[in-house]
């Protein structure tokens, strides 16, 4: 295949949406590990790393909202589905948990080794994030399932 072909298939079957939400939903679960890594072990290289995963996560997020209403938009014509005000809010949500999580970090840099209500809220946040991501993975699951089912009807 040459070039220019695979150029013009790689545009054609370039799914932006799908790039920037993978991208940030991959992040989450690396930032809860080493979490785990910095609980377990005590050592802050691990927590500098869960806080600038979490702050990249903080600018991806709106990348992946606003190409998420875009392609809702231009493929399913604004379709008030629950499906899609379900993904909408989750994201929303998950950009509220991310910006207050990096909030506490950056206001208290040693709030994973205090004891107080920054550090319990601090972690409650992040797993939450885990569990908004992985149900925002799921419902985009179900629509990418969806949308192939109605490729091969047709």
């Amino acid at each position: 295949m040459d070039g220019r072909r695979l150029l013009k298939e790689m545009k054609k079957t370039f799914l932006f949406h799908a790039i920037a939400a993978h991208f940030s939903n991959g992040l989450i679960p690396v930032a809860v590990l080493y979490l785990l890594l910095t609980l377990s072990t005590g050592n802050v290289y691990f927590e500098h790393t869960v806080e600038h995963l979490i702050v990249i996560v903080l600018m991806a997020v709106p990348v992946s909202f606003f190409s998420g209403i875009r392609d809702w938009k231009k493929k399913y014509r604004a379709a008030k589905a629950p499906i899609f005000i379900k993904k909408i809010r989750l994201s929303c949500l998950l950009f509220l948990f991310c910006a207050s999580a990096v909030g506490i970090r950056l206001a208290t840099p040693d709030v994973v080794n205090r004891q107080g209500i920054e550090h319990w809220l601090y972690l409650a946040l992040l797993f939450s994030m885990l569990v908004v991501v992985t149900l925002l993975g799921h419902y985009g699951g179900k629509l990418s399932a969806q949308s192939g089912q109605i490729a091969k009807k047709a």
